[in-house]
């Protein structure tokens, strides 16, 4: 996988925990940096974790589907895609409650729940050769980085932007499955 391909997907994998944090962002006010931090460390340390299990579990069914991984690849990073895409225009709110955001066990589940798509993506990355520990790393950081962020300017934005931007990484998404899907279709 190229390092423009690594870029996107760990953009990409970083937009729901960013529109989550713009919606957190928004509902807290005048967020301190301290909690900027604490929920980009979550989000990004969840995120990174939730591949690698994807991957170890996809590791493990290669050998019984290795002749339409590609076609597994695409499903998975497709249905991603759409799902983000949908979550997007359906304009799902993702904020909670002013007093549950301030809670760790709600952040720690908030977090879970942004990442399950992670897991699925990286099921989809066992079938290819990829380094999984350098996306895991990169997905990490550049959640860390969008969940922190979206912490701080969520309150200038609001929760509409986020909604764009989860709009914009199912699309590449989509693209990163049909690029997939394209290279293993042509390369027989």
């Amino acid at each position: 996988m190229s390092l423009m391909a690594i870029i996107l997907l760990s953009i990409s994998m970083s937009m729901d925990a960013f529109a989550v944090s713009v919606g957190r962002g928004a509902a807290l006010g005048r967020p301190p940096l301290r909690e900027a931090l604490r929920t980009g460390l979550v989000f990004g340390v969840v995120e990174a974790i939730t591949p690698l299990i994807g991957w170890a579990a996809g590791v493990a069914a290669a050998s019984y589907i290795s002749t339409i991984d590609h076609w597994v690849a695409f499903a998975l990073l497709g249905a991603v895609g759409l799902n983000m895409l949908y979550s997007a225009l359906k304009g799902e709110d993702h904020s909670e409650d002013n007093k549950a955001k301030a809670s760790f066990l709600v952040l720690v589940a908030t977090a879970i729940g942004t990442s399950l798509d992670a897991m699925a993506v990286g099921v989809s990355l066992a079938f290819l050769d990829v380094n999984i520990a350098v996306i895991a790393i990169g997905i990490g950081l550049a959640t860390f980085l969008f969940a922190s962020g979206g912490i701080m300017v969520g309150r200038l934005i609001g929760e509409r932007f986020g909604r764009y931007a989860e709009g914009a990484a199912g699309i590449v998404l989509i693209g990163l499955g049909s690029s997939i899907l394209y290279e293993h279709l042509t390369a027989i």
